[in-house]
């Protein structure tokens, strides 16, 4: 039988004080229903002693019903020479109406003294009187010991008597925190197994990654018997953020035999961290462990060649398992092993040695000599297969387009543009206005397409790249435009090449859409024929 380990999950709370993020009521319910589903054991949601927003985010939460994750709101022990009783932090901890409560308090005798201001002494007595309080107010305590870690390794004994403190107040559960995030697993896995050898209520672990280490720290603590594991989804954070749950929980269920989450929903990881991002406006680094686009994605032709042959010889897990997929990058560097998994992903018909083959290899030759790349824009090589094999019919076609740029500035958006498309024997002339030509471009193009399309509303541009490839030729070279877009569902990059900077743009632009419209199309057709090919 597996060990069970507790995830805790702080994207709402400590993942929030992240530069650039912040999360709406909405988004934080959104999430929360996300998380959820996903089956972490706690969601620490937010600190109603902080904001007002908090406090009406438990509000609205107090009329959802979770199935699988218990909320949690956050706080710290009573203030310094302050009644319980009439202590403001934990009166609107217990406001929520939540059962589990999160508090924090000092471990490290510095703070105490010099941040604090007060006694040795006194904060045993807040450790304890607080945690007490709310247990007797019905509420599980999780007690999380701020800078534990710094704390022992300059007071071990006082240290340590700050989580008998905790435990003697009735914590279910005495996390040690990494708070400046300084510390190595080394240091981290010794201290724990210290703590294990004298306190026998559950321990957690919670880190900060300042030194990178934050996922490491995790599994550290946890090879040393902590089963409590706090974090946030991608590593959200202060500074440089905390321990990443998207690595940390495949790294313990798949690696060391944890169960952090119920087996079917592992399969649900890269999905949820993916609308985690795409709620907090975050674009997931392609190289992200487990969830990125590129966490299982295959450039060079031997590598290609030895995964299509035996899967494990170059990826140490089924990217299915955590609900990723496997890629073969189409390059300069792809050998034909890897042009051909990805014809057989859309054609599964097709041989190496096929004339439709041969002239697909070819179109890839030609492209990339005229400065195309696809390692970064697999959509459009997707998107080249599909139109060599004329296996579909554009969803529309251009009839012009115009753009004006204004100088200077007045006020608002300083282009416009034009679009006429026909879309069978109708026709659509629309304008709109935008940050910059192609931003005005993107606009009306969508516009008029929404009329015969309106499931493109739920895709948008997420990223605009452009290199240029031959600067020698000052402005006669050409460009290469990589756009990267998302439904909410999926995210596809695209990309253009011109010595017209619209033009790439325009290229890159339409196979995006082309894209969207395929993608719902496809799926449209599996669910009505049982997953059949497209291919004839």
């Amino acid at each position: 039988m597996a060990k069970k380990a507790y995830i805790l999950d702080s994207t709402l709370r400590d993942g929030a004080q992240g530069e650039g993020i912040s999360f709406s009521i909405e988004d934080k319910i959104n999430i929360v229903l996300a998380l959820d589903k996903l089956g972490v054991s706690y969601i620490e949601a937010g600190n109603p002693g902080s904001n007002p927003k908090d406090i009406e985010f438990f509000k609205r939460m107090s009329g959802i019903k979770l199935k699988n994750s218990i909320l949690a709101s956050f706080g710290s022990t009573r203030r310094k020479d302050t009644a319980v009783e009439s202590d403001p932090t934990l009166a609107s901890i217990l406001s929520t109406g939540t059962g589990t409560a999160v508090i924090f308090g000092k471990s490290w005798d510095l703070h105490v003294t010099d941040v604090l201001c007060t006694t040795l002494e006194e904060n045993l007595k807040m450790i304890e009187e607080s945690v007490r309080y709310l247990r007797e107010n019905g509420r599980e305590v999780i007690y999380d010991a701020e800078h534990f870690f710094d704390g022992y390794k300059a007071n071990p004994e006082y240290a340590m008597t700050t989580l008998e403190a905790a435990r003697r107040g009735g914590a279910s559960c005495i996390v040690l925190c990494d708070t400046n995030g300084g510390c190595f697993p080394s240091e981290v896995k010794d201290i724990t197994s210290a703590v294990m050898g004298r306190i026998d209520t559950m321990i957690g672990i919670h880190c900060h990654n300042d030194t990178g280490c934050a996922v490491a720290n995790s599994i550290a603590a946890a090879e040393a018997g902590a089963r409590h594991i706090q974090g946030t989804f991608l590593g959200f954070g202060e500074r440089c953020g905390n321990a990443n749950l998207s690595t940390v929980i495949p790294n313990m269920q798949l690696k060391l035999g944890y169960e952090c989450l119920p087996e079917s929903s592992m399969a649900e990881l890269t999905s949820t961290a993916r609308y985690i991002a795409e709620i907090s406006n975050i674009q997931i680094h392609g190289n992200e462990p487990y969830v990125g686009n590129s966490a299982f994605a295959h450039k060079a032709g031997m590598h290609a060649d030895g995964v299509s042959k035996v899967s494990r010889s170059f990826e140490h897990i089924d990217p299915r398992v955590v609900g990723n997929n496997r890629r073969f990058l189409m390059s300069e560097m792809a050998g034909r092993t890897s042009v051909m998994q990805k014809l057989r992903e859309i054609c599964p018909g097709l041989c190496k040695d096929s004339p439709e083959t041969k002239a697909i290899i070819d179109k890839l030759k030609e492209l990339e000599y005229e400065g195309y790349q696809f390692d970064a824009a697999e959509t459009s090589f997707d998107l080249v297969i599909r139109r060599q094999l004329k296996q579909y019919q554009p969803f529309f076609e251009l009839a012009n387009f115009k753009i004006i740029g204004e100088k200077p500035v007045r006020e608002g958006y300083n282009s416009s543009a034009t679009i006429k498309i026909r879309v069978g024997d109708k026709e659509e002339i629309t304008a709109a206005e935008g940050d910059g030509p192609v931003h005005a471009l993107d606009s009306a193009l969508r516009k008029a397409l929404e009329v015969f399309y309106p499931e493109l509303r739920k895709s948008h541009l997420t990223d605009y790249k452009v290199r240029v490839l031959d600067p020698q030729k000052a402005t006669a070279a050409k460009v290469r435009v990589l756009i990267t877009s998302t439904d909410g569902e999926d995210v596809w990059s695209t990309v253009g090449v011109s010595t017209d900077i619209i033009e790439a743009s325009w290229i890159a632009l339409v196979d995006s859409i082309e894209y969207k419209l395929l993608k719902d199309r496809d799926k449209k057709h599996r669910d009505t024929d049982g997953g059949q090919s497209q291919c004839q």
